[in-house]
């Protein structure tokens, strides 16, 4: 896959004050990379430095090739950008809004016809299209913000927040339409909302203090957590003792305890810890019906992007 976003050790100050401290990464055709972290992280910061925006003190960016610091306008040309807060001409309508961003782009006759009426379609715009944006729901105007950025069916998506204000229809649509389009570019969302990732991101790039603390897939950074294929038994909590010490006895076991707000009445919900992560689903049964165990449920867990997002944020 061909890199279009190239991140080397980008940092900026502010004062006293590190923002983003040599940060570098990749994003290559066809992923969409989630960029996380909480706020005051520096992601925003990032993202405007990587779309020129803001100059860096230290590293570069190249889009699609071209260095942005060095080459703005040609750097800018590959790129479509949609900014935290994206302001719009209040008085313009969709239609006027989009058209004057068609022409500053370079498109003109059937070509900006076509690309008008796509982003119309594709974002569902058709009922305030001629309504003027100072009037629209902020799930309207972030959807306008998302057809100026793609408009000009640029190469590199540079995304920050996209579906913030949007309710769950309007959210399922526009990451629908960014699955759809991503196979021949490359998108970078910046987000807080770990939901995102898991709906859209090939990837995941966790940065706290301005610096990254984690760059994977969405599976290999929940296999990071503690409670990553933990196994669940349900069974009547008069069988507790006895669950506890067949269980912990189990291969590959690294701890077995109670969960005290899970399980109905008369239940209880043993957690029983892998070591190192493993799947000891198989050995969970095993030892259950070796003594005999009235189980009522087993079911294994996935590590949580939230756990690991929180453990790596506050850590740094």
């Amino acid at each position: 896959m061909d890199v279009l976003l190239d991140v080397e050790g980008l940092t900026k100050q502010f004062g006293a004050l590190t923002a983003v401290d040599d940060v570098s990464f990749r994003v290559r055709r066809g992923e969409v990379v989630g960029f996380l972290g909480p706020n005051g992280a520096g992601k925003s910061t990032t993202m405007r430095m990587i779309t020129g925006y803001l100059p860096a003190d230290a590293g570069r960016a190249e889009l699609c090739g071209v260095d942005v610091q060095r080459e703005p306008e040609r750097a800018r040309a590959k790129l479509g950008y949609l900014p935290e807060g994206a302001p719009a001409y209040g008085e313009m309508t969709p239609l006027g809004l989009l058209t004057f961003v068609a022409q500053v782009r370079g498109l003109s006759g059937r070509e900006r016809e076509q690309r008008l009426r796509e982003v119309r379609e594709r974002l569902r715009l058709d009922s305030v299209w001629r309504r003027p944006i100072e009037a629209l729901s902020k799930g309207f105007k972030r959807r306008v913000g998302v057809a100026q950025a793609i408009l000009h069916d640029p190469e590199l998506l540079v995304l920050d927040e996209p579906t913030d204000g949007l309710d769950p229809n309007q959210k399922f649509e526009v990451r629908r339409f960014l699955k759809d389009i991503a196979a021949d570019k490359a998108i970078l969302v910046s987000t807080h909302i770990l939901e995102e990732v898991d709906a859209i991101c090939d990837r995941a790039i966790i940065v706290a203090n301005g610096r990254i603390v984690a760059d994977g897939t969405p599976s290999s950074l929940e296999a990071r957590a503690v409670d990553h294929n933990v196994v669940a038994v349900t069974l009547p909590a008069d069988a507790h003792e006895r669950a506890l010490a067949a269980l912990e006895d189990a291969e590959g076991v690294a701890e077995v305890r109670a969960a005290n707000d899970e399980g109905g009445e008369g239940e209880i919900v043993l957690l029983v810890r892998p070591a190192h992560g493993t799947d000891v689903l198989a050995r969970v049964h095993e030892a259950s019906r070796a003594a005999d165990l009235p189980v009522r449920e087993i079911t294994r867990r996935r590590g949580r992007l939230d756990d690991i997002f929180r453990t790596l944020t506050s850590a740094a």
